[in-house]
């Protein structure tokens, strides 16, 4: 495990990555593509974005009127995905293994 304050550049490099693939897919900046992600976040109430210019104003305006995909979400969500620590990787395993689903 990681100290507090360390990057995982490897994480980082792997959604950059992801980014940059989907935003080509949809014709899209990778600002606009990460605030779209987080608007369809369910955890997330509000975005508060600023800009430096005009420009970067209007770019980030484009993040809204579309929305990704079930793909694309999945994507990003498996590339940022952090490992669980103890007990929650413990009671996700054991609650799995003592109710299992029925469908």
């Amino acid at each position: 495990m990681e100290s507090p304050g360390t990057i995982d550049w490897e994480r980082l490099y792997r959604i950059v990555d992801v980014l940059e693939v989907i935003a080509q897919e949809r014709g899209k900046t990778i600002p606009q593509v990460v605030l779209n992600w987080l608007l369809e976040r369910p955890t997330v109430s509000s975005v508060i974005f600023g800009a430096r210019s005009e420009a970067q104003l209007r770019d980030n305006l484009g993040a809204i009127g579309w929305r990704l995909t079930t793909e694309d979400v999945r994507r990003l969500d498996e590339a940022s995905a952090v490992p669980e620590i103890y007990p929650y990787w413990h009671q996700r395993r054991w609650q799995a293994e003592r109710n299992p689903r029925l469908c």
